[in-house]
């Protein structure tokens, strides 16, 4: 049966050693719909971003972009605009018939932290083919602020499918009429679900954050310990407009309320870059429940936007991005925002966790 794997699927495949660590697996890193990935002891600066390329091994090729390697151990930096290599605990052997695509987790999108996933014989980030065996590899760029990672860490998460799961614009609408994803007006399907961007806010004139360009370091494991005033500038606006400045990261809201039902799963894709030089899509997964029944009534997807090029008006209402639903191959055992920790059910406007 087509679609992505649920979170007894990925269990299955964690007991048959399809999917192996060198150290015990932990609670929480099975979520719905996805395998948080965990950083390993060591970690590389390169001087460039790369993939292995078809044939080769990211090990084979690492010489020669290395520049020192690091031991995490104790806690290390990761210093702003620097590119870092670094081997996760997890290895995969993909059963045939079934491939993975990873994104950064939500808290990682947040942060400004570019995480994408990079394997042997591999000419794509963040995608695995179905039957590759092999390690994984995690290259981390931090674009706002340096951070401080320890081993164990989790920054990148996979989901793996099964045949063709993604729903056409058909099957979007129809899913809509049995289970409103969006409420109020009538959704904008065209190669998904649209959304757009909410500049002119039910209360107050607070629509979003940029971040501030020189900062401290950010220890991801600290849980609402930095206040946010210290590492982002709040923005009004009163016209339902924000002009974007080249270079810098947004935090935006979007204007609808979305909602996933349990045997769905969704991702975030940006918006065609012919309507404007931004970006919008750092990370990516929403999980089966989000927004969904008991545990919330649709909630509002956060975009992390970068602007590029040249100042870009950003106007309320514009759309920016689309939401790709994925038929689960069952509903998972815990949904999102159910008996699981999850940060940002029911959120508006939200920085990551680690801001106060």
């Amino acid at each position: 049966m087509a679609g992505v794997l649920p979170d007894r699927d990925l269990r299955r495949l964690i007991d048959a050693g399809a999917i192996r660590a060198d150290v015990p697996f932990t609670e929480g890193q099975v979520q719905p719909a996805s395998l948080d990935l965990r950083l390993g002891t060591t970690a590389w600066r390169v001087r460039a971003s790369f993939l292995s390329g078809k044939g080769r091994t990211v090990a084979e090729r690492l010489p020669g972009f290395e520049m020192h390697r690091m031991d995490l151990s104790g806690g290390a930096v990761l210093e702003k605009g620097c590119v870092y290599l670094v081997p996760l605990a997890e290895r995969i052997a993909l059963p045939q018939g079934v491939e993975g695509v990873a994104n950064a987790k939500s808290s990682t999108g947040r942060l400004d932290l570019l995480t994408r996933l990079v394997t042997d014989d591999g000419t794509e980030f963040d995608r695995l083919p179905e039957g590759y065996d092999g390690p994984l590899y995690a290259e981390i760029c931090p674009r706002s602020f340096s951070v401080l990672v320890r081993p164990g860490m989790r920054l990148n998460q996979l989901r793996l499918r099964a045949g063709h799961a993604v729903l056409d614009d058909v099957e979007l609408a129809a899913l809509h009429a049995r289970t409103p994803l969006v409420g109020g007006a009538p959704p904008l399907i065209d190669g998904g679900l649209g959304f757009s961007v909410d500049l002119q806010p039910a209360t107050g004139d607070l629509v979003g954050y940029r971040a501030r360009p020189h900062t401290g370091v950010v220890d991801l494991d600290r849980i609402a310990a930095y206040d946010a005033r210290d590492f982002w500038d709040p923005l009004h606006s009163t016209d339902g407009r924000l002009i974007l400045d080249p270079g810098a990261f947004y935090i935006l809201v979007s204007r609808e309320a979305v909602t996933i039902p349990p045997d769905h799963a969704a991702e975030m894709s940006p918006y065609l870059a012919m309507v404007g030089e931004f970006r919008v899509h750092y990370a990516g997964f929403f999980d089966p429940g989000f927004g969904h029944g008991a545990a919330g009534t649709g909630a509002r997807g956060v975009l992390e936007v970068r602007c590029h090029e040249a100042p870009f008006a950003l106007e309320h209402g514009q759309v920016v991005g689309r939401l790709i639903y994925e038929r689960m191959q069952s509903a998972p055992e815990r949904l999102y925002g159910t008996g699981i920790a999850s940060n940002y059910q029911g959120q508006g406007l939200k920085l990551a966790k680690q801001f106060r």
